[in-house]
Parts: structure tokens; sequence; C-alpha cells
């Protein structure tokens, strides 16, 4: 079983290439995430901004497979396995840990609003069926519904540091202390808000950020000002992450953003997003976003 604890630091989430005709193009993704562990990247996450739900089962499992080989032991890799039923959900996080994940990420069911016992049982059955750590992830920041502290914390009482968190219900710093206060001082939580909240939560006591894969740099550079405490280049890096994740108010837009700035920065070839989408980067936000960007990353520099 590998350690939770090499779960820490930046840990970004990819975003899934696409070729024009919508197939995943695996090779750009092997570039990014060797481009990921070049910027600086603790480890790798696949999550919502990778458009997990919008691939199929088979594609899924594909591409995790895919992104645990090309991490090739240079850090902890984390898939996401929530579904809307136990059985697919359990069927994913068996598969995660076979070929190689660390560990994996799981969302609730977001298509229904279930019970607290339900809810356990979900999880119940994901963690018993693995070896490996399950951060629990409560996005309901952007979709789902806020989970409970707990049951959260409950799931930490009975399973010690097999469970993780990745809190992201509002408001983030007041439920994370929460989190925090039930399930004691071992319990490892991660940042979830892009990096918007990264120096409040920081404070208090995450174990690392799960951001988007586009702004590796800033992120992995606050960190570090964080775990030394250069205030002078928090102060300059935090209001720029802020700014720019103001502009990415849904999954959409979020999706929309940041696979525009990774093809601005090379990694990408297209801003391909499988739709429906309910978000489109105009001329005026896109050139907002290249100006925030461009002032972020000389500060990161």
């Amino acid at each position: 079983m590998a350690s939770p604890k090499t779960l820490r630091d930046v840990l970004p989430v990819f975003q899934t290439p696409f070729h024009t005709d919508e197939s995943v193009d695996f090779a750009t993704l092997e570039k990014e995430i060797d481009w990921l562990y070049g910027r600086g990247a603790h480890g790798i996450v696949m999550g919502m901004v990778s458009e997990t739900l919008r691939l199929s089962a088979d594609e899924r499992k594909a591409v995790a497979a895919r992104v645990c080989a090309a991490s090739n032991g240079r850090g902890p890799v984390v898939i996401s396995a929530g579904a809307e039923s136990t059985r697919v959900a359990v069927e994913f996080a068996k598969h995660a840990e076979s070929v190689g994940a660390d560990a994996v990420m799981v969302i609730p069911p977001i298509s229904v609003a279930v019970g607290e016992n339900e809810l356990l049982a979900y999880y119940e059955a994901i963690i018993g069926s693995i070896s490996i750590p399950v951060v629990v992830q409560d996005a309901s920041g952007y979709v789902g519904r806020p989970m409970s502290i707990a049951m959260q914390a409950a799931l930490f009482t009975k399973n010690g540091q097999r469970v993780c968190f990745k809190p992201e219900a509002t408001p983030l710093g007041p439920r994370l202390s929460a989190l925090r206060g039930a399930a004691g001082p071992n319990a490892l939580i991660f940042e979830g808000s892009g990096g918007v909240a990264l120096v409040d939560n920081y404070v208090r006591g995450v174990q690392g950020s799960m951001p988007g894969a586009d702004l590796v740099d800033a992120i992995v550079a606050l960190w570090r000002a964080l775990q030394l405490g250069d205030q002078a280049r928090i102060d300059v890096l935090s209001p720029l992450i802020t700014a720019l994740n103001s502009m990415q108010h849904s999954l959409d837009a979020y999706l929309a953003v940041e696979k525009h700035l990774l093809v601005k920065q090379g990694v990408f070839k297209n801003t391909v997003v499988r739709g429906p989408t309910g978000f489109a980067l105009d001329a005026h936000t896109r050139t907002e976003v290249d100006r925030i960007f461009g002032l972020m990353r000389r500060a990161a520099a």
C-alpha cells in the first residue's frame, strides 16, 4: 500500500487534450505530464477538469493507465474514481490501483441527492475494495451538493489515513477548519480552490494544493513562498492567482481558460473541449486572461 504521506505539496489536475475529432490525444497528454513534472509538480491528479465525466468508461481507464505509466514513478498519481453508482465507482477504483495509481479521488454521485447513510456506504465500499488511499472530494463548489462534516470525519475515524480530503464546498476556510477540528490533526487535507484560498488554507493546515495544470508555475512558487514564510512574494502572487480564477466561475469556464493557457504555453495544440459546454471564451475575456497571466508569469519567475 502506498503511504498517503507521499501525497503532498503541489499536485496539479491535468487537462485532457483532444484531437479535433474529440478523440483523446495521448501523445499530448504524455507531453503535459512531462511538462508538469518539469515545472515542479510533486505528483499528478486526474479530476473534474480532466473532463472525467465526459469520457466513456473505456476512455477513463485508458487515460488513467497512460497517466500512471507516463508518471513513471516521478511522483504520486491520483486517479478519479467517482461515479453515479457504487458498483461503477468500485470498478474504476480497482482499475486505478491495478494500473499503478497511488490513490483515488472520489466525488459523490451528482445526479441524485442521497442520504448520509447511503453516502457512507458508497465511500466505505470503495475504501474496502482497494488498498490505496481514497481522497474524498466535496466538489460542490461547482457540481453536486455539500457533504456533511460529520460524515467525512466519520470516514476518517473509521479508516484513518486511508482517507484524505479535498473540500471545495463554500465557505472554504471555515468548512476546512471544521473538518480539521472534527477529523483531528492527522487528517490529510488538500486545497482545491485553484489557488484562490491557498494562503488562507495553508494557515489552516492543508497538506498541499490540487490546482489546474495551467497555473503550475505560479502555484508552485506560491507554495514555496508559504513554506519559506516569504510574505512579500506571497503578497504579489496570491492576488494575481485570485484575479485569474475570478474569471473561472464554472467547470466549463475553468476548462476554456485552462486549455487556452496550455496552448499559450506550448503544451496543447488546441483548446478543444467536449460539449455541450456552457461557456465560451470571448475576445475581451481572453485579452484580460492573457494580461493577468503575463503579470503572473513574471512574478513567478
